[in-house]
């Protein structure tokens, strides 16, 4: 991987960790978008295509409500991307699924400290913004703009750099049977966070009844297709 792809794929993952909350919230933060671009950046759409499915599934489970903490798979699909990159088959998916979950969760911790950042710094500007100052407003806005920006290239260089250190010493070391078993987890986990996430959504059993009418009409036309 090229110093400039390297560069591109930070890059990437900044903007990706700033739409979740900030800005342009224009659905790239979801992990099926970081990782085909991810992908698309590397040369290798179709890997960066089968990470984004993995951790889109296992997002579908989270609820994004208030302060809620939660793993930040955006920026960590992206590393988990540049490591699976190098990589091929079942062996690529489980480092990559290993490395962006861990890339996930310190993105989650990194937003829980943002939060805490941006509480701060209004109640220290409480009586400006009270009085009605649209100067402190906006440079409230900036900064915290700024803040997210620098957390978000943090966590995708942390990730990068771990997926760098996967690629230069596991790469190569694990059997294919052990690839297999890594691999098989997480696509295992990410499928029943998926189906935990689809049944909470749908609810009680008269919607459930018409969500498997639908499963099984949609698989039934599939096949005949």
């Amino acid at each position: 991987m090229s110093l400039e792809q390297q560069g591109l794929l930070l890059v990437w993952g900044m903007l990706v960790g700033l739409d979740l909350a900030s800005v342009p919230q224009a659905m790239i933060a979801r992990p099926l978008v970081a990782g085909v671009v991810a992908g698309a950046i590397l040369g290798d759409v179709g890997t960066g295509l089968r990470l984004g499915v993995v951790f889109e599934l296992l997002q579908h489970d989270i609820l994004h409500l208030g302060a809620v903490r939660y793993p930040e798979y955006g920026p960590a699909t992206v590393a988990g991307v540049s490591v699976a990159h190098a990589a091929t088959g079942a062996l690529g998916i489980g480092f990559g699924a290993v490395v962006g979950l861990f890339t996930g969760l310190l993105g989650g911790v990194s937003l829980h400290a943002l939060r805490r950042l941006n509480t701060r710094a209004v109640q220290r500007a409480s009586d400006a913004l009270e009085a009605g100052d649209a100067a402190t407003l906006v440079r409230l806005h900036v900064t915290s703009l700024a803040r997210d920006a620098a957390r978000a290239a943090f966590v995708t260089a942390v990730g990068l750099l771990l997926a760098a250190g996967v690629r230069g010493f596991l790469v190569g070391t694990l059997t294919v049977r052990g690839a297999m078993v890594v691999a098989a987890a997480a696509t295992g986990a990410a499928i029943a966070a998926g189906a935990a996430g689809t049944l909470r959504l749908v609810g009680g059993r008269a919607t459930l009844g018409w969500f498997a009418a639908g499963l099984l009409g949609g698989a039934a036309g599939a096949w005949l297709k």
